[in-house]
């Protein structure tokens, strides 16, 4: 019989290295549902969890830099452009640091 203090070290050993302990084997009786989880990889671990999303960052760059080719067509982006341009062909962008209204005034 061990000690309550070497059943919680034990209890503690096991959740740190993955293994199941001596008093939870499925043949004590014992919740099994405690030894599947014992048994499985930590989430972390796991692939079809960690890859689970795409890689947004890389396929971003990598659609911009074949819109600036031509082989990509950003419909939204094409957009945002258009707005862009008829607002500088109305005057209404910003001005350039040292053009504005300040500026203009010294001559």
């Amino acid at each position: 019989m061990l000690s309550p203090y070497a059943q919680r070290m034990a209890r503690l050993s096991a959740r740190i290295f993955g293994e199941v302990p001596p008093h939870m084997m499925p043949s004590s009786g014992l919740d099994p549902k405690v030894v599947r989880i014992f048994k499985e990889k930590p989430l972390d671990k796991r692939p079809e969890i960690v890859e689970y999303y795409p890689r947004h960052i890389e396929l971003t760059t990598l659609l911009g830099k074949l819109r600036k080719v031509g082989l990509f067509r950003d419909e939204h982006a094409d957009f945002k452009d258009e707005m862009k341009r008829q607002r500088a062909l109305r005057g209404k962008v910003k001005p350039k640091k040292g053009e504005g209204k300040r500026a203009m005034k010294r001559g």
